[in-house]
């Protein structure tokens, strides 16, 4: 063996073994759910308080009533099947807009009241990767434990069926044969990330406010917009700031589904995804393009704030 070979061992014998990388960003969004566990707890709150009331309520119901209910065409026996459905969904989407909104509202604000932005500056973290964890919250966190509570709180409702349908003399699977659960999913899916991009600009202007308010943020945040509509419409006569604040907020439903009125004496067809149309929205790229300088002056914000 010639001494090359022999130092050669001796180096990759003594060797450190290799160093793993660091995941900033991944460890910053366990941050944001540790510190923050309503996001999560909140939902699944709603969800089985939701549940529980629509079980006590299907206990009342007339068997009569279940079996108008099966006798109905298929289009409207699913429609009335899936009321319990959309009840729960709707306060689960509901929570987290609210979670979404007091999380954003604290996101800054808290870290500089209990001056734990000290610890945090002192670590190896940027302040973009900081904020950009801050804002996977409520951009793709919350939408997506949305989702994942949905679907729990569907397969209840379906067990739940399952179970009381034969007592009132009908077949268990009437719900699944009439309920079109992988649609549903598709849609909820796409209504998440629908809403998720066009509330993006919320969520930076609130991100914006929780860094630089010292105190009364929800104030901050919602009195000066109200009031300029207030003034506005005083001075002016005029709407436009409260038409483009709702067509922020409420807009997206419009924008991304399509609905058609059917003919005859048939009812109102349901509205319809068009995620074309909601891509080529000019109102979506701009909310886009606001929601980025708002992140960007939330970034600029932060590295200059200091403890209240």
């Amino acid at each position: 063996m010639s001494p090359q070979e022999i130092f050669k061992g001796q180096t990759d014998v003594g060797a450190a073994p290799p160093s793993r990388k660091t995941q900033p960003f991944y460890w910053s969004v366990r941050r944001e759910l540790w510190e923050n566990r309503s996001i999560y707890i909140a939902p699944l709150a709603v969800a089985a308080l939701v549940l529980v009331g629509l079980l006590i309520g299907a206990s009342h119901l007339p068997p009569d009533m279940i079996r108008k209910i099966a006798r109905l065409e298929p289009e409207r026996q699913a429609q009335a099947l899936s009321i319990p459905f959309g009840i729960a969904a709707g306060a689960i989407m509901v929570t987290a807009l609210i979670v979404g909104v007091f999380y954003s509202l604290g996101a800054l604000q808290s870290e500089r009241r209990d001056r734990s932005i000290l610890f945090w500056k002192s670590l190896p973290v940027s302040d973009i990767t900081t904020v950009m964890s801050k804002a996977f919250v409520p951009l793709v966190i919350l939408p997506m434990v949305a989702l994942g509570v949905m679907l729990a709180a569907l397969l209840v409702i379906i067990i739940i069926s399952a179970i009381l349908l034969p007592v009132n003399g009908l077949p268990p699977t009437l719900l699944l044969s009439s309920f079109p659960v992988g649609r549903v999913i598709v849609e909820l899916t796409y209504v998440l990330v629908v809403f998720a991009l066009w509330h993006a600009p919320i969520w930076g202007w609130l991100m914006l406010v929780s860094g630089w308010a010292r105190r009364a943020s929800f104030l901050w945040a919602f009195g000066p917009p109200l009031a300029l509509v207030v003034f506005e419409k005083l001075a002016f006569n005029t709407g436009y700031l409260w038409s483009l604040i709702h067509y922020r907020v409420a807009g997206a439903f419009g924008e991304a589904f399509t609905s058609t009125v059917a003919t005859g004496a048939r009812h109102a067809d349901l509205p319809q995804m068009d995620p074309l149309k909601f891509m080529f929205t000019p109102g979506l790229w701009l909310g886009l393009l606001a929601a980025a300088l708002l992140f960007a002056a939330v970034v600029w914000q932060r590295r200059y704030r200091s403890p209240i």
